[in-house]
C-alpha cells in the first residue's frame, strides 16, 4: 500500500480482531495495528484488557465469602441502582448485573481498607467498564487496575494532584491561571471530577469509550493531566472575558466536558501531545508515585506542591535536554545567585542575572532583564547549545540565599511569561549531581559543564597542568558564553545585543574550570594495575579470578570505561523478549546504561549461568535491542556502589595475576532494586568461581 494511502474500510479490523483471536497479543502490537482509530464495539474488551494487563488474571474474588455487609452497604447498593437504571439492559439480567457491581466495590473496600462515598466517583469509573459486558471477574481486574495505574493518590479537595496541574497549568498558561488564582477559583474547584472519573462523569458513553481508547493505549497516565489542560485552554477565552461570575465560571468549566463530540477527540488528543511534547520530564519523574501502589508512596518525598513557586527541574534533565538534538524541551539557564559565587563557578551555558539588583538598583535590573531576554531569542536563532526556550532559573539551594532568586522569578510569572521553571536543589544540587555520576574527575566527564569566571582554577589543573598559583595562563584560554555575557552586562557603555550575538556565535571554545573541592584523583596516580596489598579491588583466593562488592566512597582510579571496548557484535540487534524468555537467561534486570559524560540508555541486564549481558533498547524499534555488551562472570573483579545513590552499580571487569588485577573495562547502570539485582549477579558469579575451583 502506498505511503499515505489509508487501508480499505474493515481491513484493519480484520487484522485487528485476527490478532487479538490468536492470543498472545501485547499492547505495542494492537497499537500499531490501530494507528489512533476508533475502536469497534466488539473488539472493544480485548483491547482494554491488554492495555490494563489483566489478560489472563485470576479471580480475585474466588476466595472472599460475598458477603455485603459493609457499614455504608446501603449507599453502595443505593449507588449501584442508579448505575443499573442508566443502562439499557434486559429486564432479567438486571438483578444479576446489580449483584456483580456491589459485590466489586465492596470486595474493594474490604481488600484495600477504604470506607465508600458517593463522592469517590467510583460508580463512572465502573460505567464504561460495564458497557462491556464483561464477567465479573474481568470487571473487578478491569476496575482494580484503573483505579491503582490511572487514579491518583490524594485524589480529593486540595489534594495534592490538582497542586501539581495547577503547575503544569502555570508553566503552559500563566496568564489563565493568574487570572483563575485572582477568582481563587483552584483546580479541585472544577477538575475533581474529570480526572476522579476520567471525564466519564461528564461525557456521554460513546465519547468516554473513544477517550479511554486513546488513553488507555497511552499507558501513561499522566497523560490525562494534558487531556484536562486542553479542556481549560479551550475555554480560556471565555473565562478572561470575566462575563461570568465566580461560580457561574465553575459551573462552565466543570461541566465543559459535556460539550465535547466524538468528532473532538482526534484534535483533543493531537493538542495533548503537542503540550506533553512542551512540558519537562521531570513533571512526570518527580512526580510518578502520586501513582500506583500505596507501598510506592510513602516512600515519595513530601515535598508540599501547593507552596512550590512554578515547576521544579531536576539538574540531571537540564544537563541532559541541552545535549539532544532536534526537537524536545531545552532550557535557557539563569544563575540568580550573587556575583561572587557566579564567578567562583557555574553552570557554563548559564546566563547570570544577579538578583540582589532588583532591589537595589531596578532600572539596572530591568536592562538586565531586556538583555537576558535578547540573549535567549538569539541563542535559539543561532542554535547554541545554551539555547532554549524553556527559562530555568538557578539559585544557590539554600534557602535563605534564594529569597531574591523568588522574587525574580515571581516578577517573570506576573509578566505571564511561559515555560519558567526553577532548578531543583540549585547549584548544590548541580555540583553533587556531577559529582556522583562522574568517578573520572572534572577533565574527564562532566567537568566541562562548570565554569570559573574570576581567573582562578582548580588545584588538580594547576597541578596537572604547571599553571601558575594564580590560576593565570597564557591568556589563550576563552571564558564561556555567560562570562561574556556579564562582561558585556557590567560594561554599561557597550552595545549589549551585538555583544551578546557574537558571544552566541562563540560557544565551542574552552571554558576554565572549576575544583567541587571534592576527592577527585590525582592524575599522576592513575595506574592500570592494582598492586596485592591495595586496598582497592584487593584480590583474594590466590590469583584466580575474583571480585568485591562495596560502597565507593572514594573515586577509582583504575578505570576504562567499556564503551572504548567496542565491538562488532555488541550492534547485533535482537528481539527484547525473545532473549528474556531464553532458557539460559535466570535473571533479567531494566535498567539504564550510564555513560561517562552521563548520557543515560534504557537497557536490560540478562544474567546466565556464565555470562552478563546488556541489551539496550532502540527507541525507534520498540521492543528491539543492541546486544551492548558481553561479559563472561568470572571477569567480574569488583562490583561497587554509591552510599548516597545506592542504584548506581559499578561493574569493573579484568583479569588477576600475581602483581594485583588488571581493569579492562568498566560499566556503570542505574538498577531499581539494585541490591536484589547484585545479590543475585554475585550469587552467580560465586557459583562459577567455585566450579573453576573446583
Amino acid at each position: 500500500m502506498a505511503e499515505g494511502e489509508e487501508a480499505p474500510p474493515g481491513s484493519w479490523e480484520k487484522e485487528l480482531a485476527e490478532a487479538l483471536e490468536e492470543g498472545g497479543c501485547d499492547l505495542e502490537t494492537v497499537r500499531n495495528i490501530i494507528q489512533g482509530r476508533r475502536l469497534p464495539d466488539d473488539l472493544r474488551a480485548k483491547v482494554w484488557k491488554i492495555a490494563l494487563n489483566v489478560v489472563g488474571k485470576g479471580d480475585g474474588l474466588a476466595s472472599w465469602d460475598g458477603s455485603l455487609d459493609l457499614p455504608e452497604q446501603s449507599i453502595i447498593y443505593k449507588d449501584c441502582q442508579e448505575l443499573i437504571d442508566q443502562l439499557s439492559v434486559p429486564e432479567e439480567e438486571k438483578s444479576v448485573l446489580l449483584l456483580d457491581i456491589e459485590s466489586v466495590i465492596t470486595f474493594y473496600c474490604k481488600s484495600r481498607n477504604v470506607k465508600y462515598s458517593s463522592c469517590l466517583g467510583w460508580i463512572h469509573l465502573l460505567k464504561p467498564l460495564v458497557h462491556l459486558r464483561i464477567p465479573r471477574s474481568d470487571l473487578y481486574n478491569c476496575f482494580y487496575a484503573i483505579m491503582n495505574k490511572y487514579i491518583p493518590r490524594d485524589c480529593f479537595l486540595k489534594g495534592r494532584p490538582f497542586h501539581l496541574f495547577r503547575l503544569l497549568l502555570q508553566y503552559h498558561e500563566p496568564e489563565l491561571c493568574s487570572f483563575l488564582d485572582t477568582k481563587k477559583m483552584t483546580p479541585d474547584s472544577y477538575a475533581l471530577n474529570w480526572l476522579g472519573s476520567l471525564f466519564s462523569y461528564y461525557c456521554s458513553a460513546e465519547v468516554t469509550q473513544a477517550i479511554w481508547d486513546g488513553y488507555l493505549q497511552q499507558a501513561d497516565p499522566f497523560f490525562m493531566y494534558f487531556l484536562m489542560l486542553i479542556m481549560l485552554v479551550n475555554a480560556k477565552d471565555t473565562i478572561l472575558a470575566q462575563e461570568l461570575d465566580r461560580e457561574e465560571m465553575i459551573k462552565f468549566l466543570e461541566t465543559s466536558p459535556t460539550n465535547l463530540d466524538i468528532e473532538d477527540i482526534e484534535d483533543l488528543f493531537s493538542l495533548a501531545q503537542y503540550y506533553c511534547s512542551k512540558t519537562p520530564a521531570s513533571f512526570r519523574k518527580d512526580n510518578h508515585s502520586l501513582f500506583g501502589s500505596s507501598l510506592l508512596g510513602l516512600k515519595d518525598d513530601d515535598t508540599d506542591l501547593s507552596q512550590a513557586l512554578c515547576l521544579a527541574i531536576s539538574v540531571s534533565e537540564i544537563l541532559q535536554a541541552n545535549q539532544q538534538q532536534g526537537e524536545g524541551v531545552r532550557f535557557f539557564v539563569v544563575d540568580c545567585r550573587p556575583a561572587e559565587q557566579y564567578n567562583a563557578g557555574h553552570l557554563s551555558t548559564a546566563f547570570h542575572l544577579d538578583s540582589d539588583l532588583m532591589l537595589q538598583n531596578p532600572s539596572e535590573f530591568a536592562q538586565s532583564v531586556k538583555s537576558l531576554l535578547e540573549a535567549q531569542k538569539q541563542s535559539i536563532e543561532s542554535g547554541s547549545i545554551a539555547g532554549g526556550e524553556h527559562l530555568c532559573f538557578m539559585g544557590s539551594g539554600r534557602e535563605e540565599e534564594d529569597m531574591y532568586m523568588n522574587m525574580v522569578l515571581a516578577h517573570f510569572l506576573q509578566k505571564n511569561k511561559e515555560y519558567v521553571s526553577i532548578a531543583k536543589g540549585g547549584f548544590m544540587a548541580l555540583q553533587q549531581h556531577l559529582a556522583d555520576i562522574n568517578v573520572e574527575g572534572p577533565e574527564n566527564g562532566y567537568g566541562h559543564w562548570i565554569a570559573s569566571t574570576s581567573g582562578s582554577r582548580s588545584s588538580i589543573n594547576s597541578s596537572v597542568d604547571g599553571d601558575s598559583p594564580n590560576g593565570l595562563s597564557d591568556g589563550k584560554g576563552v571564558k564561556s558564553l555567560v562570562n561574556k555575557m556579564t562582561v558585556a552586562l557590567k560594561t554599561k557603555s557597550v552595545n549589549v545585543k551585538e555583544k551578546v550575538i557574537s558571544f552566541i556565535e562563540n560557544t565551542s571554545t574552552p571554558v576554565d574550570r572549576i575544583s567541587f573541592n571534592l576527592p577527585w584523583p590525582d592524575r599522576a596516580s592513575l595506574e592500570r594495575h592494582v598492586s596485592s596489598s591495595d586496598r582497592l579491588g584487593k584480590p583474594y583466593r590466590g590469583v584466580k579470578p575474583v571480585f568485591s562488592i562495596g560502597d565507593e566512597e572514594e573515586y577509582d582510579t583504575d578505570e576504562i570505561d567499556s564503551s572504548s571496548m567496542s565491538d562488532d557484535d555488541r550492534k547485533e540487534v535482537v528481539n527484547i523478549q525473545t532473549w528474556i524468555n531464553k532458557p539460559d537467561v535466570k535473571y533479567n534486570f531494566p535498567c539504564n546504561e550510564v555513560k561517562e559524560n552521563g548520557h543515560m540508555f534504557p537497557s536490560h541486564l540478562l544474567v546466565t549461568a556464565t555470562h552478563m549481558y546488556c541489551l539496550r533498547e532502540i527507541p525507534s524499534r520498540k521492543g528491539l535491542a543492541y546486544i551492548q555488551s558481553r561479559q563472561a562472570l568470572n571477569s567480574v573483579v569488583k562490583i561497587t556502589s554509591k552510599k548516597k545513590h545506592p542504584e548506581l552499580i559499578t561493574f569493573k571487569y579484568g583479569n588477576s595475576s600475581t602483581s594485583g588485577i588488571e581493569i579492562l573495562a568498566v560499566e556503570r547502570y542505574l538498577i531499581p532494586n539494585a541490591g536484589d539485582a547484585t545479590k543475585a549477579i554475585k550469587q552467580q558469579i560465586m557459583k562459577v568461581l567455585d566450579a573453576l575451583e573446583s
